[in-house]
């Protein structure tokens, strides 16, 4: 791990400053795409990894962003039900034109694009979490509490409920 060099990453930085956010955005040498990799990287555990995972209205052509914890499964009906529409995949292009940023490297701030963003209401129950910077091998510890200001979105319920298995 060390500090940032990246100029993505050092703009991630830098935003992080000017919003009064005190942390410090690094870098490692293997990739951070995924929440398994970041938290292996950290030293943390996979649901302490706030990922960012795009969709895209399927009405409104909108891009709509969900950070959750890494141990989760975005349920795309209940953020459907919470954004009022349906919702498509976002593919690579997507992903970079909305957000300025490649898939593994998705940061929670910096969008080239306004985004509506949803929070995963689990990633409440730590204390520190960390999150993209920008690149697939940067990233930045913050608190819940931080996260939401930085945002601006409000905590919702997003997670895939596990399967009921059929009765006996």
């Amino acid at each position: 791990m060390k500090p940032a060099a990246h100029p993505t990453a050092q703009r991630i930085q830098q935003l992080l400053t000017e919003t009064g956010v005190a942390t410090q955005v690094v870098e490692f040498e293997q990739p951070t795409r995924t929440s398994a990799e970041a938290a292996a990287a950290i030293g943390c555990s996979i649901a302490e990894i706030a990922k960012s995972i795009l969709f895209q209205g399927k009405q409104s052509g909108q891009a709509i962003m969900v950070v959750a914890s890494g141990d989760n499964r975005v349920s795309e009906k209940k953020v459907g039900a919470l954004v009022g529409e349906k919702l498509g995949r976002a593919d690579a292009d997507f992903v970079r034109a909305a957000t300025g940023y490649a898939i593994g490297g998705v940061a929670p701030l910096g969008h080239a694009q306004p985004l509506r963003i949803l929070l995963d209401a689990d990633l409440q129950r730590f204390e520190t979490i960390w999150a993209a910077a920008g690149t697939p091998f940067s990233v930045f510890p913050l608190t819940p509490m931080e996260l939401a200001r930085l945002t601006g979105a409000g905590w919702s319920d997003i997670r895939q409920d596990p399967a009921t298995p059929a009765p006996v």
